[in-house]
């Protein structure tokens, strides 16, 4: 199931935490490449340091405030493409980066590596990420238990002060198999 406009206007950290175990899906081509998502970050309003929008609306951080659920794509470091996710409502900018998925078995770790491994770059921002087009998200029926995710301070946000130890850097533990367990566990009691 195609996550919704609905799934991403709640508040950050709730869509952040449930995003985890959830799969991005990209087409490429009608090529399509699935990951369960491993990793997340969120960065939440314009008191956040962290976060971009904290310097006020500008044509970059534009689609940060408008409505949940599209792509905010940028260049970090002048080569690092960056896909996060808008949420909340309609004028208040938030978003969530997508650090590490699992795909095939392999861990892409970083979300610039994540960026090239889906082919995604800046012609995607704003992209709709509800429409099932191009890149999107899905629920494919298995929850997470939370007692699998952990959440830490953000990478790479030092220069934001005490909102660089605000621990929204949410991951699945490294002991997935937990999480292959209670999935199958799922998937067998539905039959």
């Amino acid at each position: 199931m195609i996550l919704s406009r609905d799934y991403f206007d709640r508040p950050t950290l709730e869509v952040a935490r449930s995003l985890i175990g959830k799969y991005l899906v990209r087409d490429q081509g009608g090529r399509l490449i699935a990951g369960r998502i491993i990793e997340v970050e969120a960065y939440i309003g314009p008191e956040d340091k962290a976060c971009h929008a904290s310097k006020g609306r500008t044509p970059r951080t534009d689609v940060m405030f408008g409505p949940p659920g599209h792509a905010y794509v940028y260049l970090c470091y002048g080569m690092y493409e960056m896909l996060n996710v808008v949420t909340e409502r309609e004028g208040f900018p938030a978003a969530i980066l997508l650090r590490a998925v699992e795909c095939e078995g392999s861990l892409i770790d970083g979300p610039g590596r994540l960026t090239r491994a889906f082919d995604i770059d800046r012609r995607l921002n704003r992209c709709d990420l509800t429409l099932g087009r191009s890149l999107w998200f899905e629920d494919r029926g298995t929850a997470v238990p939370a007692g699998l995710v952990n959440s830490h301070p953000r990478i790479g946000v030092a220069y934001a002060g005490e909102w660089a130890h605000k621990p929204w850097r949410f991951r699945l533990t490294t002991d997935t198999s937990t999480f292959r367990r209670a999935a199958a566990r799922l998937s067998a009691s539905r039959k």
